[in-house]
């Protein structure tokens, strides 16, 4: 299986820079299938209803989001209709939405996808690991499911690299979100799962993490936090990874990353 999966898109730039390049991710990298995370797609905050159809409009099959997920309020509803769309796994349980989904190619192959939050330098949450536990209980990689990817969107490296570790033979993929700048560690494991510590953001990269610079300097100068963040205008850039599995055991063969204007 071809998985391929872009990075946090942040507001327009990001938008337009992913719409434009889905349907060359299917032909062109013979993605079977293909993940986007919107946590900062909805001006540069959460994501909306219309922006989610968009992305499956144009060949998106599953959405990841982050622990911006409900800054949208008219997502609430959303998370509970579509199937497609996942929130961190590790937040309270009587929360809107899921945090994970399995999603079924037209071939009779299927991939568990699976969401959690960091802990570390992160707001308070549930044990990520024990949140993957309770879902792995129900799914083998290579027996009731042909992949499986799990995204930490997280802060700390140290704690992205420690759940790859952890997750090492058992699932097909470990991908790192959040900080929104792509890490040169893709690599597979020594028990063939593939990781990379943070496959980096879908936006302008003239930026300071997407957003225009403006705020963020008048904070390391000021220390001043009044100004509200805006989202850089201009071209974005996609980051994403491709990972490809061994359609038997589940476990990965490859990881690449790919850079698209």
């Amino acid at each position: 299986m071809r998985i391929f999966y872009c990075g946090d898109v942040v507001a327009r730039s990001g938008r337009d820079v992913v719409l434009k390049n889905l349907e060359k991710i299917r032909s062109e990298y013979k993605a079977d299938v293909i993940l986007v995370n919107v946590e900062n797609a909805a001006h540069g905050f959460g994501v909306t209803p219309g922006i989610c159809r968009d992305f499956f409009d144009k060949g998106a099959d599953v959405l990841v989001t982050g622990n911006h997920f409900l800054n949208q309020r008219d997502i609430v509803p959303y998370l509970n209709d579509c199937k497609m769309i996942i929130r961190p796994a590790n937040i309270p349980a009587e929360n809107v939405g899921r945090g994970y989904t399995v999603f079924e190619l037209p071939d009779g192959r299927s991939i568990l996808v699976i969401q959690v939050l960091g802990r570390l330098f992160m707001e308070a949450v549930d044990c990520p690991v024990q949140a993957i536990e309770n879902i792995l209980k129900n799914y083998t990689l290579g027996k009731n499911v042909s992949a499986v990817f799990v995204d930490i969107h997280a802060e700390a490296t140290s704690e992205k690299l420690s759940l790859g570790y952890y997750l090492d033979g058992r699932v097909s993929a470990v991908a790192g979100t959040h900080t929104h700048v792509p890490t040169a560690d893709g690599r597979i494991l020594p028990k063939k799962t593939a990781y990379i510590t943070d496959v980096g953001m879908c936006g302008n990269y003239d930026s300071v993490l997407g957003f225009d610079t403006a705020a963020p300097i008048n904070r390391l100068c000021r220390h001043y936090i009044g100004d509200r963040l805006m989202p850089a205008a201009g071209n974005g850039t996609l980051y994403g990874i491709l990972v490809e599995t061994d359609d038997t055991t589940g476990l990965a063969q490859s990881i690449r990353q790919v850079v698209l204007d």
